[in-house]
């Protein structure tokens, strides 16, 4: 089972990325699963020239292909004048639209206040569910005072969050439906007019 965990902080160390790894600590404790983390900060020129030229290059290609290929996904973000940043928006924007149809998602974000975390539900959730991801109940938000006594100690408020979102991406996870043929992936079966037809005249 695939996991990959795409986070959007600017600043090395950063506490979306603290948040990530806690995430996903969190999940693997209840699920065997292989984590691919993405840093999206590595990648914000080679997102820029996608959009210029239209091609991912090799290293965002690889991004690209572990979001789509994992059985789930771990989204963090920090909130910027209330809302996700530019480069999360932008990094889901050279995805396929249906790379993400029927993907268990956990959405989390980091902010300096508690005031922001509303932008979980008002620009995070509404974003995930335009791209027909399967986002789990409980987000995750996390405060510049959650992060209790400095380092990488959280605060029990913040730790049952993480436990609890973890606990339902995780139940999401052995139960997610196969992923479906598209038109472009395989050929259908083209049945002749005249079978059809004939399966439906009443037998004599």
């Amino acid at each position: 089972m695939k996991l990959a965990v795409v986070t959007a902080g600017l600043t090395q160390p950063s506490s979306s990325r603290l948040l990530a790894d806690r995430l996903a600590e969190a999940v693997t404790r209840q699920t065997q699963a292989e984590v691919r983390v993405i840093e999206l900060r590595d990648l914000a020129v080679d997102i820029a020239n996608n959009f210029v030229t239209g091609f991912p290059n090799g290293r965002l290609r690889a991004a690209i292909e572990a979001v789509t290929e994992a059985d789930g996904l771990i989204a963090v973000t920090p909130i910027f004048s209330g809302s996700y940043s530019g480069l999360f928006k932008s990094f889901f924007d050279v995805l396929d639209n249906a790379a993400l149809a029927g993907k268990p998602v956990l959405i989390a974000a980091t902010g300096g206040t508690a005031r922001h975390s509303l932008a979980l539900e008002h620009a995070l959730r509404p974003l995930f569910a335009y791209l027909r991801a399967v986002v789990v109940p409980t987000a995750v938000y996390a405060a510049s005072e959650d992060w209790g006594g400095g380092g990488d100690a959280f605060t029990d408020g913040l730790g049952r969050r993480i436990a609890r979102a973890a606990e339902e991406l995780a139940d999401l996870l052995p139960h997610r439906a196969p992923r479906v043929e598209t038109e472009e992936e395989g050929e259908e079966e083209v049945v002749p007019f005249e079978q059809q037809l004939a399966a439906l005249r009443p037998l004599s």
